[in-house]
């Protein structure tokens, strides 16, 4: 056949065509769709013939499309795009592609961490001592154990899950001042996330999250059953360490889930507890 210059092009049919450029009839079709490629429509059997010059913008989308590229965008480079819109579109791939190294970056490195908190949990299980705990925002969503249905806190809620690992289920027990009584604790249940990875994240602060100070805290790993309530008695022999080191508790204990390890013969919980400390007057 003739082109509109009175060149010389042959004709293919759809399954020859996707064979001879190494892709499928539906990516064909897709791509025809999205007017990259113009295929002749015969009148009477309503098959499609492609070109030559289908080939080459095929071959041109393909390119931009390995760029990561959006397929949208693509098209308008294909079919009206000057030099400078060729390398905007580029420009942009390479920033969006940046970003996700970033953020692929930053997941791998809170894997490692993560592998190497659960790896020393053997060190920490019961076992007391004394460290740096990070600031963190944090988000109440239960009184207790009960859920709070405040409707303010949905769209945060949602934005916070989507960002899981790097956020986490926290707890935080208050009024810490007679710890040592018998009443009952008031305590809560929320998503948090670290003070540093908001800000690697970028993520919005606002009025339906609390900002938890970074603090010196006496810090031991403990075992629950999955059913059970926060008591005192679960982390008792921490409140004996503090004593014994001339520790005062200073400010509301907090802790998260680690992990929970679910068998046969019974679900079990893993927290880190973290009781904020500071030095006794003599």
């Amino acid at each position: 056949m003739l082109d509109e210059a009175g060149g010389i092009f042959m004709i293919y049919s759809i399954g020859e065509f996707a064979s001879i450029l190494g892709v499928t009839a539906d990516t064909l079709r897709l791509y025809e769709k999205h007017d990259i490629v113009r295929p002749m429509k015969d009148q009477h059997n309503n098959y499609r013939y492609f070109s030559d010059l289908d080939a080459r913008n095929l071959l041109s989308s393909r390119w931009y499309r390995s760029m990561q590229i959006p397929l949208q965008d693509v098209a308008g480079l294909i079919n009206d795009a000057p030099a400078e819109q060729v390398l905007k579109s580029i420009a942009a791939a390479q920033q969006q592609l940046e970003e996700e190294i970033r953020r692929s970056t930053m997941l791998l490195n809170k894997i490692n961490a993560i592998q190497t908190e659960l790896e020393q949990i053997s060190v920490s299980f019961y076992t007391c001592c004394v460290k740096q705990v990070p600031g963190m925002y944090r988000i109440q969503q239960t009184d207790k154990n009960q859920l709070l249905q405040k409707e303010c806190l949905k769209r945060t809620v949602q934005a916070w899950m989507e960002m899981l690992p790097f956020s986490f289920y926290s707890f935080k027990i208050e009024n810490t001042v007679n710890i040592r009584g018998s009443g009952e604790l008031e305590y809560s249940w929320g998503l948090a996330l670290l003070e540093e990875d908001q800000r690697e994240l970028k993520a919005c602060v606002n009025e339906s999250m609390e900002y938890v100070e970074p603090s010196t805290c006496i810090s031991a790993v403990i075992a629950s059953s999955y059913e059970e309530d926060l008591d005192r008695e679960s982390f008792q022999f921490m409140l004996d360490y503090a004593e014994t080191e001339g520790y005062a508790v200073a400010g509301d204990i907090r802790g998260k889930i680690l992990f929970t390890e679910r068998m046969s013969s019974g679900n079990k919980t893993f927290l880190e507890i973290n009781i904020p400390i500071e030095k006794k007057f003599t």
